[in-house]
């Protein structure tokens, strides 16, 4: 199955559209192949044979695009694609990666008859075991998001499993998942039909033909070096696997690619006495550690062990991939787990243990998109060992976004752009990649974090904080605390609880939610991004009304609350930008939004002008002080007038606090609670947090972390970019037209979108959710990415949670969708629409009742009331 590619590429060769292919040469001497003759010129050069690499040239061809260059160092899908186990799985836990294994399983499932090419496609279906009862809640979970999908998908007895599997042993679970329409299929032989169908379609494929370097020109893609000469490109694609991130730094502008290889083992049985059917359903036992599928009769059977091996940390060790050196006491664990499971084998012959490498990235998430630092430079790597599952998908994508600029779903999660440089450090992948491979097995709770790679970037109050019981959560490699553990709790056991159910850090969140309520709390919020854009004429007004969809020409010291929109009015970034003087202006933008945001900006800046843009993030120290006593401890440390009359609402005034001079004080808090924002020069950051604290003390101050934050913005309604909002959400879906200056006239990015939307009405419009008849005790949490149901027909996800200690209740944020009962189809969504349905939101397949309001409701958050004597349905938001 793996070794047929020399035979499979010799039968197409006098095919229609092959019969000038230069990479069909595997029979080629060495000085024929190295007398091949490049073109010149192309506008798209795509490095990389595999799945990845023919994926892409398929769709852009598909497209419209012809003149396309794939160009492959060894032989095409000789790689790991080669060693691939050949499964199809659509149970994943992100929503994006579940829509591109089934546009996956679609596309190779017609491919034989499109292209004439056998595929080995089989539909076999897939089996997940659940050994414990949280592995079942989430496989509960994974199952109510497919079955949205349109995916067929059940929770299953086992008496089902050993119907489905008799070979199974199925005394130690306590459930299981049925994936009918799960696949298996040879994936050389899918990307040899990918690449023929490209090559039909005009594409030009060389083999045995390695890119040295991608030349760049004034941040632009203008060609590539290769081992046979120059072809000047527009485009550039790297879908080098292992190699991507080698061939990201060879060029003469290097861009980091953050991925590392480790060995994947996996061995193939002879048949058995009576050979397996081939429509034998494949098997996922997570909690054993292992896969299982039909090979030829027999077993092919792999896993990711908790102790995994990295390879190849440096330079290009392989044209082409062997079968790496056999490791028994390494594989022996999942060994021993494979034959609890189908103890039958014991007496199996083993034909071979294979060991490939896989690549990896620091979040479990494949890295797509277009680099930050070159126009042209796009990347499509890092599969995680689901490269067959995605490549499909993500092939087409990727392609979408080359040719329209934008691809059709929101791949932020998947976007190059979510990691900065300080994410390339051999040694942090190295540690990364050893924790990454055994958590895709792993059980994962919400709220988990990663433990390697960790105090990457920190605030200065960073051992102050850990001192007093911080707790830490990463976001783009920065330390953020979570919650500040008190004195008397037990350390351990909240550092171990991890759960789909009510958490141990519970009362500690309550505590500090109700400081921020009737005291002040302070949180670090060092981490956000901050950007300066200063000019010495109007220029950076100018500019900035463009690109950013609220009015920015305020009186000096007034913070705007804005975005910055794409063409079809989504949003690329939410931030809020105070104006310091009639030239200067300091933006504040998510954690996450570094390097996309700095990428934005300089994409539609003017090269040539005397607009100044620089990242300040570094410089200061940000310090949260929320609740009512927050202007008392300001007044107190400022000797200045803190009263609404003279520090109104979102305003921005520099000032003294303490001796520290230079303090950027802002009246908001992002939460919707009254406070203020103070960015403190990084040098003073520790005299003005021991101030604050010290002064604070007589109005009860204390530290909160992030979760508590999360709590009151989303009872607030407020939401955040990367959670609720992304690049397929317009102001107006989201109540924020007040946001957009649509009524002056001015022209800005996505104005047009907007003023047609405007006209047309939204298609879907987020909505808050207040769970009814949900237990906070005893029943299941939603988190995010939960149905929600309006009449009984799906009608949307929820997009964050939190419970909320002011309503005593679970809140949810998400978008109502209307969809038609008889076709399906998208229809308007009305304030009136919202109001009158009925809504259950579905928690791993039990749905819980829930009222919908569309705005909330300030009179509930200023009274402390039992939900008993709330009557939630007279919160109709006005």
């Amino acid at each position: 199955m793996f070794y047929r590619l020399l035979s499979v590429v010799q039968r197409q060769r006098t095919s229609r559209g092959w019969q000038n292919w230069s990479s069909a040469r595997s029979g080629a001497s060495a000085a024929e192949a190295h007398s091949v003759t490049l073109p010149a010129q192309a506008q798209v050069v795509i490095c990389g044979g595999g799945i990845m690499g023919t994926s892409v040239a398929y769709h852009l061809s598909k497209m419209g695009w012809k003149d396309i260059v794939l160009l492959e160092q060894g032989r095409l899908a000789a790689g790991s694609t080669r060693f691939c186990a050949g499964i199809i799985s659509t149970a994943r836990h992100l929503s994006i990666e579940q829509k591109m294994a089934d546009y996956s399983n679609k596309l190779y499932h017609q491919l034989e008859q499109e292209t004439g090419i056998q595929t080995g496609y089989i539909r076999t279906g897939s089996i997940f075991l659940a050994q414990t009862q949280d592995r079942l809640i989430s496989l509960k979970r994974i199952n109510s998001r497919l079955n949205i999908m349109g995916i067929p998908s059940e929770i299953i007895s086992l008496k089902k499993v050993a119907e489905l599997h008799p070979l199974l042993n199925v005394h130690d679970l306590v459930g299981a998942m049925h994936v009918p329409e799960d696949a298996v299929v040879s994936s050389a032989d899918v990307a040899l039909a990918l690449a023929s169908a490209a090559s039909q379609n005009g594409v030009q494929i060389y083999d045995r033909t390695s890119v040295v370097h991608v030349m760049v020109k004034k941040g632009q893609v203008t060609g590539v070096e290769t081992d046979k000469g120059q072809i000047e490109c527009q485009y550039f694609v790297n879908c080098a696997g292992q190699w991507a991130y080698e061939l990201g730094l060879s060029n003469e502008e290097p861009i980091s690619i953050p991925l590392h290889a480790c060995e994947h083992f996996y061995l193939l049985t002879r048949p058995l006495e009576t050979p397996l059917p081939s429509n034998t359903p494949t098997v996922v036992d997570a909690d054993g550690r292992i896969y299982i599928r039909n090979w030829q009769g027999g077993i092919l059977s792999g896993g990711f062990e908790k102790t995994p091996k990295p390879i190849f940390t440096e330079g290009k060790n392989q044209l082409e991939i062997q079968n790496l050196q056999e490791d028994w006491d390494h594989f022996e664990p999942l060994l021993s787990s494979l034959l609890r499971r189908m103890p039958e084998l014991e007496m199996l012959e083993i034909v071979k243990l294979v060991n490939c490498p896989e690549t990896f990235t620091p979040d479990m998430r494949c890295i797509m998109g277009e680099s930050p630092l070159v126009q042209g430079y796009f990347v499509l790597a890092g599969m995680n060992s689901a490269g067959l599952s995605f490549g499909g998908g993500a092939g087409r994508y990727l392609a979408e976004w080359m040719v329209h600029g934008y691809p059709s779903e929101n791949v932020w999660e998947l976007d190059l752009k979510r990691f900065g440089a300080l994410q390339s450090s051999r040694t942090f992948l190295r540690h990364r990649v050893m924790e990454v491979m055994p958590l895709l097995y792993d059980l994962k709770v919400p709220r988990w974090d990663f433990q390697t790679g960790r105090q990457l970037r920190t605030s200065p109050l960073y051992d102050r904080l850990d001192a007093q019981g911080a707790r830490w959560m990463e976001k783009h490699g920065f330390e953020r605390p979570k919650y500040f553990v008190p004195p008397d709790k037990d350390l351990l056991a909240l550092e171990q609880s991890k759960t789909f159910y009510k958490p141990d850090w519970f009362d500690i969140v309550e505590s500090e939610v109700k400081c921020c309520k009737e005291a002040v709390c302070v949180i670090d919020m060092s981490s956000f991004t901050k950007f300066e854009i200063t000019s010495t004429g109007d220029q950076a007004l100018e500019i900035l009304q463009y690109l950013f969809s609220n009015d920015l020409d305020v009186p000096v010291g007034h913070i705007v609350h804005t975005g910055m929109l794409n063409e079809s009015g989504g949003y690329e970034n939410d931030c809020s930008i105070a104006r310091l003087n009639k030239r200067s202006f300091f933006m504040i933008s998510p954690t996450d939004q570094q390097v996309h945001c700095w990428a934005w900006l300089k994409k539609h800046m003017p090269r040539d002008s005397n607009l100044v843009l620089e990242d300040v993030t570094w410089k200061y120290t940000a310090l949260n002080l929320i609740g009512p006593r927050a202007v008392d401890v300001l007044s107190e440390l400022s000797y200045a007038p803190i009263t609404p009359e003279h520090f109104p609402s979102l305003f921005c005034k520099e000032m003294s606090v303490g001796y520290a001079n230079g303090i950027r004080v802002m009246s908001m808090t992002h939460t919707g609670e009254p406070g203020f924002m103070l960015y403190i020069p990084i040098e003073y950051a520790l005299h003005v947090y021991n101030e604050v604290m010290s002064v604070g003390q007589k109005y009860g101050i204390r530290n909160a972390g992030y979760y508590a934050l999360r709590s009151l913005r989303i009872e607030k309604f407020f939401a955040f970019w990367g959670q609720d909002l992304n690049t397929l959400t317009t102001p107006l879906e989201c109540g924020r037209e007040s946001r957009v200056k649509l009524e002056k006239g001015m022209d800005f990015i996505g104005r047009d979108a907007l003023l047609q939307q405007k006209q047309n009405g939204v298609y879907k419009r987020l909505t808050m959710f207040i769970l009814d008849d949900h237990d906070t005790d005893l029943d299941l949490w939603p988190w995010w990415g939960e149905p929600i149901y309006r009449n009984g027909q799906y009608a949307g996800k929820t997009t964050s949670s939190a419970y909320s200690y002011t309503l005593e209740r679970h809140v949810c944020l998400g978008f109502v969708h209307n969809f038609s009962e008889d076709t399906g189809e998208e229809q308007v969504v009305t304030a009136d629409f919202i109001n009158r349905g009925e809504y259950e939101i579905d928690i791993a397949g039990q749905r819980f009742q829930a009222k919908a309001k569309l705005y909330p409701v300030a009179s509930l958050y200023h009274h402390r009331r039992r939900k008993d004597d709330v009557e939630l349905s007279d919160l109709h938001g006005k």
